[in-house]
């Protein structure tokens, strides 16, 4: 069996799986409602929280996978990218664990882990395919041609969709995590309703910057009440605008590259307007 570590930003979670990719666990400790009072994450907290919910996280995965540490073959942990505080306290106890039962220690690349993620089972997606990574620090459009790694063939030039997402819902006064109030919000406004744009860049890159400043200037132009009415129809514009983005890059990505699948990774493919765009560009 393996135990895996995650502890890259707001989130303490231990999986235990087999080498084949059977999830035998996953446990996921949250910090959102400990985070909501500052509008987004912030480290030091983060890594302290972390300290406290790494072992009884670790020991609720062994015990929903009826396992013990004597059970493990491996300990994998997550090594980066991420908040230096928070990655150092799952490296430092995975490393105690690995150490201490004679076991191999496996750092994974934060990003990787997100495409390996699509190789477990019940449904395991073998290669190759395109894959667009879309979480709150990082978007990129992977071309994956082996679960040895991938090559990245876009990436975005300033913001992520998902920190677009959170800033939009912080100027519209939405609560955190930002991304998912938005998206709720958005589910009651005409998408049509204001015409953001859509940076159309040379190559398969992403430009999220001039989307987020539309939005600031729509909120200011308008006044408090009328805010207020338009609140949601700004919500499902901007949402608009984004999703086009994504999905109009990754089409092209996977035309170009010739891929017949695509993936979809990252915080930001539970949103609900790109799950819809996205199947409904590739039918």
């Amino acid at each position: 069996m393996i135990l895996g570590l995650e502890t890259s930003c707001d989130e303490t979670a231990a999986a235990v799986v087999t080498r084949e990719g059977r999830i035998l666990s996953n446990v996921v400790a949250s910090q959102a409602a400990l985070h909501a009072r500052f509008g987004g994450v912030v480290p030091e907290v983060a890594s302290r929280r972390h300290l406290e919910l790494v072992a009884p996280v670790v020991r609720e995965a062994l015990g929903e996978a009826d396992a013990t540490l004597g059970d493990l073959g491996l300990v994998a942990v997550t090594a980066g990218p991420g908040l230096i505080g928070a990655l150092l306290v799952g490296l430092s106890a995975a490393k105690a664990l690995a150490w201490g039962r004679g076991l191999p220690l496996a750092p994974v690349d934060h990003l990787h882990g997100h495409v390996a993620s699509l190789y477990l089972e019940p449904e395991p997606l073998e290669p190759p395919f395109l894959c667009l990574l879309a979480t709150g620090g990082h978007t990129l459009l992977l071309d994956v041609r082996d679960r040895a790694g991938y090559r990245a063939v876009g990436t975005t030039i300033d913001d992520a969709a998902g920190e677009a997402f959170d800033k939009g819902a912080r100027l519209l006064g939405l609560g955190y995590p930002g991304g998912a109030a938005l998206d709720r919000l958005a589910a009651h406004g005409d998408p049509d309703a204001f015409d953001f744009p859509v940076a159309r860049l040379d190559g398969l890159d992403f430009s999220f910057s001039g989307v987020k400043t539309a939005l600031l200037y729509a909120v200011r132009g308008l006044e408090t009440a009328e805010l207020e009415r338009r609140r949601a129809d700004l919500a499902a514009s901007y949402q608009r605008a984004i999703v086009r983005a994504l999905v109009e890059r990754t089409r092209a990505a996977a035309a170009e590259l010739g891929h017949e699948r695509i993936a979809v990774v990252g915080g930001v493919a539970a949103n609900s307007e790109l799950r819809r765009s996205l199947a409904e560009a590739v039918t």
